[in-house]
């Protein structure tokens, strides 16, 4: 049986203290008892960073000799440090810290809530001089105790939180991420001061696709989470995601139902009350008790107009952020694309931050972790030529990987892409290279079915695209494979960094980063368009035959929601207009999801599924009726969600229609609901 490892951590600059610190353990591990590591055991010719990564990763025990030169050195504080860290949380590794030299220690956060040897503030070269046995032979006691303990985790050295845990905490649909975050440091410390500020009251981070909001977002709140939260009483986080850059509409009423419920007002969600009211209502609520409110992927809740870029445009959810800003016990963290324009005038209470790109540093230290070889001068170099960018940094490391050597110089050999930054260019770049890498093959095939969904799919919704007869240039190379097969072209994506790892909560859906999906989406669309539709194609069907026929709730009602999107993907506007939309979704002229679900926003989303240009021109694969028709209920929807400029447009364009149509029933409707809206707007004159 090999003897655990313990692994020292140090400043070069204190090598000596090292050397005089070895022979307390040696003694033991000349008994058998431990293995002890540091990073002189490294070849001369060995590639020093994987080397030191395994001895963390298998140490039972690490000893951190503490001076200025350590906790000034980058790697040190921002490599080894984080994850050393993580294991002692995670998985019960003795973390110990012992004070080499005099220095500002009780400044570090970690440092202060762990026990340092020796004890009382004192060190080791100043309080001990020619007597450095003493303290040296205390940490070998430490240690050989640590190992002898049954069941060891009941001898860590571990925080009493001051906190009682949160009531509630429900987090499960924040998007997965990756697990490495560096150079996040700056970011991670302004987080913990607005939360325990107790007068910064919203937190938007601002950058575009695949910068790591949502992965700073999930580390910080994984911190919260060792420490109980720091007194949150609740936690609850959601995710707006919706597939596009604002090529698709997509609205909050789920949220605002789902929100109100879970914080205590089920019946305000069912209620037929204003978008207004709701979203007063469920400020109300989460201002009862601190309160910790993630809100991911913001942007296609913002408006993208030039008069008006970054408004939110869900009045539901406009009403709750800007009522959190005037006053909020808790917090409310927002990740966005957009800068939040509601925000703008709130002053101390609102703080928008554009989080920049990682430094060059943090670049060769994501690099590192994927086992990429090569010096820190050429590691650096590369992180700058894919624009800092943290997604593409991680997806090369995995290209890398598998590359023999895994040395950094072969990132060079990887095309540029023609798209621009704030579209992803760089992780871009990557995600096509792995294409190519794979060719015409399943794990293709699986990434473009991938990209036809706007939020992570399950085994059923996937089985539907997968079914007999085998699409041509979709699910060829997955036609009749076994689930063995399947699980191995599923778990090698997963290696590369593809798909993200298999969730404990829902083990049957495939997630993957939102970029991914934008990516192999519109390269299946713009490649093999008859494969496109025929993939949406059937996920309509799927979505039409697994609703309930005619739904109750909201809820209820997602997957017919789902059922239009796919089916206007798959070109088939009419019927999904006419199957899907009027019969059960509006219950014909009922209006059942506005009138008694009150859901505008999410109608109004799945009108914009029948615009070629929203809200200016329906699709050419409508009716001409039909037409006015999306026209003028749009404009409806718009009215109702307080969009009045906007819903001037569409419901003019419906009047027009109708009356080249001669159908002077839905003139006469349109031509009322019109003078209402220019009252409202004041041009008294057009009305």
């Amino acid at each position: 049986m090999t003897a655990p490892t313990v692994f020292i951590s140090y400043s070069h600059k204190d090598e000596e203290w090292k050397d005089r610190l070895r022979p307390h353990l040696q003694m033991l591990e000349q008994a058998g008892r431990l293995t002890i590591w540091d990073d002189r055991k490294i070849d001369a010719g060995a590639t020093w960073y994987p080397e030191i990564k395994r001895a963390m990763e298998q140490a039972a025990v690490t000893v951190c000799l503490i001076s200025a030169d350590y906790l000034a050195s980058t790697f040190c504080v921002k490599e080894e440090i984080p994850y050393l860290l993580k294991r002692r949380e995670s998985e019960g590794m003795l973390l110990l810290p012992v004070l080499i030299r005099p220095c500002l220690w009780d400044a570090i956060d970690w440092l202060k809530a762990i026990q340092m040897l020796p004890r009382d503030g004192k060190t080791v070269s100043r309080d001990f001089k020619e007597d450095w046995d003493t303290p040296f032979a205390d940490v070998a006691r430490r240690v050989n105790s640590f190992l002898e303990t049954p069941k060891r985790e009941v001898a860590i050295p571990s925080l009493t939180s001051k906190w009682l845990p949160p009531a509630k905490v429900d987090v499960d649909r924040l998007p997965v991420t990756g697990a490495e975050l560096f150079g996040r440091q700056k970011e991670l410390k302004m987080l913990d001061e607005a939360w325990e500020s107790g007068t910064l009251n919203v937190v938007s981070l601002v950058a575009y696709g695949g910068v790591g909001k949502s992965t700073l977002v999930n580390k910080w709140r994984e911190q919260m989470a060792a420490d109980n939260d720091r007194g949150a009483r609740r936690v609850f986080a959601w995710s707006f995601y919706s597939q596009g850059t604002g090529e698709r509409v997509t609205s909050a009423d789920i949220f605002i139902a789902e929100a109100l419920t879970w914080f205590g007002d089920p019946e305000m969600a069912k209620s037929n009350a204003s978008a207004w009211d709701k979203g007063g209502r469920l400020a109300d609520l989460v201002r009862q008790e601190k309160t910790l409110l993630l809100l991911d992927g913001m942007e296609p809740l913002q408006s993208y107009l030039v008069i008006e870029r970054g408004k939110i445009k869900d009045p539901a959810l406009q009403v709750l952020v800007t009522e959190l800003a005037r006053e909020n016990p808790g917090l409310c963290v927002i990740t966005t694309r957009e800068n939040v324009a509601d925000l703008s005038d709130f002053g101390t209470t609102a703080q928008q931050t554009d989080l920049e790109q990682i430094s060059a540093e943090a670049g060769r230290a994501l690099l590192r972790v994927g086992g990429v070889q090569g010096t820190d001068a050429e590691l650096e170099g590369t992180a700058r030529d894919f624009g800092l960018h943290a997604l593409a940094l991680n997806l090369l490391a995995a290209y890398l990987h598998d590359i023999p050597g895994h040395h950094i110089s072969y990132a060079a050999e990887i095309p540029d892409l023609d798209v621009p930054l704030e579209k992803g260019k760089h992780p871009r770049r990557v995600m096509a290279a792995f294409a190519n890498r794979f060719g015409d093959s399943a794990e293709v095939d699986t990434l473009h079915i991938l990209g036809m969904f706007s939020s992570p799919a399950n085994k059923e919704e996937i089985a539907a695209v997968r079914a007999a007869p085998p699409i041509p240039g979709l699910t060829e190379h997955l036609e009749n494979i076994s689930d063995t097969v399947w699980l191995q072209v599923v778990n090698h994506l997963r290696r590369v960094k593809l798909i993200a790892p298999e969730s404990s909560h829902r083990p049957d859906t495939l997630d993957c980063h939102p970029l991914l999906r934008e990516h192999f989406g519109e390269q299946l669309k713009k490649a093999n368009p008859a494969a496109w539709r025929a993939g949406n194609n059937r996920l309509y069907e799927w979505y039409k035959s697994s609703a309930k026929e005619l739904p109750d709730t909201l809820e209820e009602m997602a997957p017919l929601y789902a059922a239009v999107l796919h089916g206007c993907q798959a070109g088939r506007h009419q019927d999904a207009f006419l199957d899907v939309y009027w019969k059960r979704i509006a219950r014909g002229e009922e209006f059942f999801a506005t009138k008694k679900l009150g859901a505008f926003g999410t109608d109004l989303a799945a009108l914009s599924d029948f615009f070629a240009s929203p809200w200016r021109k329906p699709v050419d694969g409508l009716r001409e009726d039909y037409k006015g028709f999306v026209l003028a209920q749009a404009g409806l929807c718009l009215r109702a969600l307080g969009r009045l400029a906007e819903a001037a447009q569409p419901m003019q364009a419906s009047l027009d229609m109708y009356i080249a149509q001669q159908n002077w029933k839905a003139t006469a409707i349109t031509s009322s609901n019109l003078s209402e809206l220019y009252l409202t707007l004041g041009d008294v004159g057009r009305r």
